[in-house]
Formats: C-alpha cells, sequence, structure tokens
C-alpha cells in the first residue's frame, strides 16, 4: 500500500507544480499597469498653468506644464488621444510604448 501512495505522490507532484509555476506567472502578468512611467505620453501646445489630474473616458492623466502620462486603456491609441485634446487642449504628441501616433491621426486627434 505504501508504494501506490508514494508512486501517486510521484506522478503528482510535477502537476502541483507546474500549477504553483502556472498560478505565480499569471499574477505577475496581471498586475495593472503602473501609473508613474505611464503607458501612453503626451505633449501640449500650451502648458497647463499648475499641475492636474484630469480623468477622461476612464484614463487618469497626470499632467504638469505641457507632459500629460497615464495608465495603458483598452481604447486605441487615436481614442484616447482625441479625449485627451478634448478636455486639456492641443496635443502635439503622442506616444504608446509601441510608438508615437502619426501624423495624421495626430491631426485627427486634435480636430474631435
Amino acid at each position: 500500500m505504501t508504494a501506490t501512495v508514494d508512486g501517486g505522490l510521484r506522478r503528482l507532484l510535477p502537476a502541483l507544480a507546474a500549477l504553483a509555476f502556472s498560478a505565480g506567472s499569471f499574477a505577475i502578468t496581471a498586475q495593472p499597469a503602473r501609473a508613474e512611467g505611464g503607458y501612453y505620453t503626451a505633449a501640449l501646445a500650451a502648458p497647463l498653468a499648475a499641475p492636474q489630474k484630469v480623468i477622461e473616458g476612464g484614463v487618469l492623466w497626470n499632467c504638469a506644464g505641457t507632459a500629460c502620462t497615464a495608465a495603458r486603456d483598452t481604447s486605441r491609441p487615436a481614442i484616447v488621444c482625441a479625449r485627451l485634446a478634448r478636455k486639456v487642449g492641443e496635443v502635439t504628441r503622442f506616444a504608446t510604448p509601441k510608438g508615437e501616433l502619426a501624423a495624421e491621426d495626430l491631426a485627427k486627434c486634435n480636430s474631435k
């Protein structure tokens, strides 16, 4: 009987280790985006009078002078840009870690 229990445990142990590893790696990757560095970065045409925290479309923007940063949203960058422009004025540069918004998309961002 002892041999059967030990054999079963030996077969179960790798599965438990894999499950624990999977749960741990998921917990690490499922952390929300941090607002410190920001996923989105934007430059404004006109500086703000004072630092502001702006909430637009469910996104919290931290703005100071002509620079704004925010955590990632589920919308397309062009839409996020347009929401910010409506709230704080013309945006001269809008970027994510994947790259900057193209000139034509930036023009659309400011026209809405």
